[in-house]
């Protein structure tokens, strides 16, 4: 089993940065690819950015956040980031980091461990 606790969410004016952490607990983070993903009001869930646990391959599952997200993490301290700059109103959602055995995955339903979220609001 794997627990996901999100933190650093909040509101910033659009242009500004953000940094979330997803901490894991009940498993080492370094067996465990890594997703962020999102969900705006209305909307599907979808997904942000991936890191692989073998490697640190990283993969964008969306084009809208291409160039302004990294991911990160630190196998020692259970925790991965995610940093996002230049936010748009459009990034306004509630951010989930997600947890699969290995590598990353196209599909949300791959991913078996979910965090609670955490709130991202942009003002214009």
């Amino acid at each position: 089993q794997l627990q996901l606790v999100e933190s650093g969410g909040g509101l910033v004016q659009a242009g500004g940065s953000l940094r979330l952490s997803c901490v894991a607990s009940g498993s080492p983070l370094v067996y465990w690819a890594i997703g962020w993903f999102r969900q705006a009001p209305g909307k599907e869930r979808e997904g942000v950015i991936c890191m692989s646990a073998s490697d640190g391959g990283t993969y964008v599952y969306s084009d809208s956040v291409r160039g302004r997200v990294t991911i990160s993490r630190d196998n020692a301290e259970n925790t991965v980031y995610l940093q996002m700059n230049s936010l748009k109103p459009e990034d306004t959602g509630v951010y989930y980091c997600a947890g699969v055995h290995g590598v990353c995955y196209d599909s949300i339903g791959e991913y078996d461990f979910w965090g609670q979220g955490t709130q991202v609001t942009v003002s214009s």
